[in-house]
């Protein structure tokens, strides 16, 4: 622990730095130990226009968690597959981690049995993975915190409940599914807009706030079934500061009694999360825009627990928006307008479930999380562009709005196009040889170099390399029907006569400018012209009307090549003019 002399010149030093920088104030947070000078920590509030961003600030975030390690987790359910917009959740706790020097967990939230899908945590898994989105602590890279799977922690979740309980912030209910139907019916029929078990409802229902101590003794003791409801105080305020979206206030009237353990022993989401949050020592929880109206209840936790000087900071992310900005993005939009909402391919054989993934689609990782990153954030300027380095770098809680972000999959795609125009030529012909070696055919070397050169700038995905180059390297056995009926015509057979003969009889280096100079020839040798016999050319040569630059085909041809190609349409394809 440090004294509060130090931590008061500590203080004024840090707050010269920041006044100048970001002009904020800082402020010190009397409490009764500082009159008997007594080591004190986290005492100290940033103002910036009224809205703390402790991001912003790495020496303050060092001064408010100078005991406390900065500890984030990503804490999805295994109930299918990880959604992009859980990846971003990832994304955005792995930067502000990174960002902050701190720690990165993987908690897998597997308390719904019911809900459970084989295979979903293997799937988290393998798609976090693809992304080089790591942890520090994990089910598979356990730390001082395991298990990392809630129903691996089930024994000791019910002495939390119970705790509460004792404290008078929690009860017993024994009300069956008829009696809690029963009462939904009541209050609908009496016009109450959203029926729920509350501070109203619940002293007309079976539980040990209305049953005789006796009574409910001896319910336990039988082995009735019960829940263990959380205690919502009648009438009061209940206030958190989101770091997207400000101060919160949220009425506890409007809120219900939620369940926190359930008949079957196994908690809820509610109590597990936060009894696993503290026990992890996790300081900040950013998570999606959903959980927010359950952050009252969150908070109001914590402080039944006695848990408030350790509550984490929340953020709440934005949605992420169908194209059209009207309602939450789903897999049906993403079937319906044929793009993928998955990070990699999902199959679960037993119900018969497919769905595609960005991977299997051709997207490279890097560019992937590059466009996610932008889904919600942006660094405040033009760049687009970002390594992992440069996100950690850039990233800052500050920058991401509080509204929903349209998903644009054409962004997409032009993050991948630009990610494969910055890879080497090396790398690009090697994806080249794979997908050839994949078909049976052997290209390597200077001459998959040279084919991907050509395509690098016309393609979105790296499949597309062999997809749209392999005509290049396989025989030319047919031609477009449709081309061949509107340009193939005497003209064409005259230049492309001439130009074989010259190409057959040719000897020295063979390349891109003298393969057009060589045509250029051969088309002022019959007086025509040769734009109008040029996509006949590209016809008989490459079997199609459109593709790369035909000078640069024709130079990995070589003459020969380039000539047997010729004859053979020419041999093939009939005038009809």
């Amino acid at each position: 622990m440090k004294s509060n002399s130090f931590l008061r010149q500590l203080i004024s030093s840090q707050h010269k730095k920041w006044s100048n920088k970001f002009q904020c104030y800082l402020l010190p947070w009397i409490s009764p130990f500082d009159r008997n000078d007594k080591a004190v920590s986290s005492h100290f509030l940033i103002f910036d226009h009224a809205r703390p961003h402790p991001d912003r600030f790495p020496g303050f975030c060092q001064l408010h968690h100078m005991t406390r390690e900065v500890r984030l987790r990503f804490a999805p359910s295994p109930t299918g597959p990880l959604h992009i917009g859980g990846v971003r959740t990832a994304l955005y706790n792995y930067l502000f981690a990174k960002k902050m020097g701190g720690k990165f967990l993987l908690r897998i939230e597997d308390t719904d049995q019911n809900r459970f899908v084989p295979g979903a945590e293997e799937y988290i898994k393998d798609s976090l993975e693809w992304l080089n989105i790591t942890f520090d602590e994990s089910p598979w890279n356990p730390g001082e915190s395991a298990p990392y799977r809630q129903s691996e922690r089930k024994s000791m979740y019910m002495q939390y409940a119970l705790d509460l309980v004792e404290k008078g912030h929690a009860y017993y209910a024994f009300d069956t599914s008829d009696e809690l139907e029963a009462m939904r019916e009541r209050l609908t029929a009496a016009r109450v807009v959203q029926p729920q078990y509350n501070s109203i409802t619940r002293t007309q229902m079976k539980n040990s706030l209305t049953l005789l101590e006796q009574e409910v003794k001896a319910r336990l003791a039988s082995g009735d079934p019960y829940v263990i409801r959380v205690k919502i105080p009648w009438k009061e305020e209940v206030r958190l500061h989101d770091m997207v979206r400000g101060w919160v206030m949220v009425h506890s009237s409007t809120l219900d009694d939620k369940v926190l353990m359930k008949s079957d022993g196994m908690p809820t989401y509610h109590l597990a999360n936060i009894v696993d949050d503290h026990l992890m020592r996790i300081t900040h929880v950013i998570r999606g825009e959903e959980w927010l109206p359950s952050a009252p209840l969150h908070v109001l936790l914590y402080k039944f627990f006695g848990w408030e000087d350790t509550m984490p900071e929340f953020a709440h992310l934005p949605l992420l928006l169908k194209p059209d900005g009207n309602g939450k993005l789903s897999k049906r939009d993403g079937d319906k307008l044929g793009f993928p909402v998955f990070p990699i391919d999902w199959a679960n054989q037993e119900a018969g479930e497919t769905a595609a993934g960005f991977r299997e689609q051709g997207y490279l990782p890097d560019a992937f999380l590059n466009f996610l990153a932008f889904l919600g954030w942006n660094p405040g300027d033009d760049r687009e562009i970002f390594s992992m380095g440069d996100l950690i770098e850039a990233f800052s809680i500050e920058r991401i709005g509080k509204s929903g972000t349209k998903f644009d999959i054409a962004k997409a795609r032009w993050y991948n196009e630009q990610y494969i125009r910055s890879m080497s030529i090396t790398d690009l012909a090697k994806l080249f040889s794979a997908d050839a070696a994949a078909d049976g055919v052997q290209v390597v070397g200077e001459k998959a170099e040279s084919i991907v050169q050509l395509l690098k700038e016309r393609i979105t995905f790296p499949y597309e390399l062999w997809a749209q180059g392999k005509f290049i390297v396989l025989p030319l056995d047919h031609f477009d029907e449709d081309i061949a009926s509107k340009k193939w015509n005497q003209d064409a057979v005259k230049v492309l006569s001439a130009y074989a003969q010259s190409l057959e009889t040719f000897t020295g280096l063979f390349d891109s400018t003298l393969a057009k100079s060589m045509l250029e020839a051969a088309a002022n040798s019959q007086e025509i012209k040769l734009g109008k016999v040029m996509q006949a050319v590209r016809l008989a040569t490459t079997g199609s009307g459109i593709g790369p630059d035909l000078m640069g085909v024709f130079a990995i041809f070589g003459t020969e090549e380039l000539a047997k190609r010729i004859r053979f349409a020419l041999a093939t394809l009939i005038v009809t003019d």
